[in-house]
């Protein structure tokens, strides 16, 4: 009998995608060092920007995991983790696994704080450009996470007002659907992030088969962004092992 911690050694890829409006150098920020740890190795696809951001992502999920020789476990950030969820719903056999960071809705965006934040900002950069949406959105906002949205807009361009309006419309996976997801999965939430409330996160887990849900804090991030990937981690290998 294989034993999920043979399953968890052999395995050697994460593909991981980036949320809303962010990009693959968080990811990166947050995840390379964590996973570094147990010896699996990050691929982190940028996002491109426009209105097809969402399938384009799907996409970067299939052809790095075609690549792969062996299943890969796959994941993301907030709308990164959405896309990677549906993705393993398709292929199962393909999963080792789900680190999920901060998801933010089940279902249909409707009224999610992340989706009204996602069109928001679209309407922001549409109606006051680049440089003056950028002054409104981080009015307030801690520095470490003003300057994050400052780099990720920036790199994205003309395309992110799109880009955001799509995310913000599409569907997660259905809490019934993620029933059916019979991989290990790990699931990171802030406790002080109105934006990816924490019950969202505990929501997925009771509905997966086998999940794990760990804790951290956006002021953490702000001090260490590896703090992010190491609670999702964390929480995977609660359940892979």
């Amino acid at each position: 009998m294989i034993r999920r911690m043979d399953i968890l050694a052999s395995q050697r890829t994460a593909i991981l995608l980036p949320g809303t409006g962010s990009d693959e150098v968080f990811v990166a920020a947050a995840f390379e060092g964590p996973l570094a740890e147990h010896g699996i190795r990050l691929i982190a696809p940028p996002p491109e920007p426009g209105a097809d951001l969402v399938h384009a992502a799907s996409r970067a999920l299939d052809v790095t995991a075609a690549e792969a020789d062996e299943p890969v476990l796959v994941g993301g950030i907030s709308l990164g983790a959405h896309v990677a969820a549906s993705w393993a719903l398709r292929n199962q056999r393909r999963c080792a696994g789900l680190l999920a960071a901060l998801p933010a809705w089940n279902g249909a965006a409707d009224a999610a704080p992340a989706a009204l934040a996602a069109r928001s900002s679209a309407s922001l950069v549409r109606g006051h450009g680049l440089d003056g949406a950028l002054d409104i959105a981080t009015t307030g906002v801690a520095p470490w996470l003003a300057a994050e949205l400052a780099r990720a807009w920036r790199r994205t361009g003309a395309g992110l007002a799109d880009g955001l309006d799509a995310a913000a419309s599409h569907p997660a996976p259905e809490l019934t659907a993620l029933g059916t997801l019979d991989v290990p999965t790990g699931i990171a939430a802030c406790l002080d992030d109105d934006v990816h409330p924490a019950d969202v996160a505990y929501a997925w887990a009771d509905a997966l088969p086998m999940a794990a849900v760990r804790e951290t804090s956006l002021a953490a991030m702000g001090a260490d962004p590896e703090c992010l990937g190491r609670a999702a981690v964390t929480a995977y290998l609660a359940v892979a092992t």
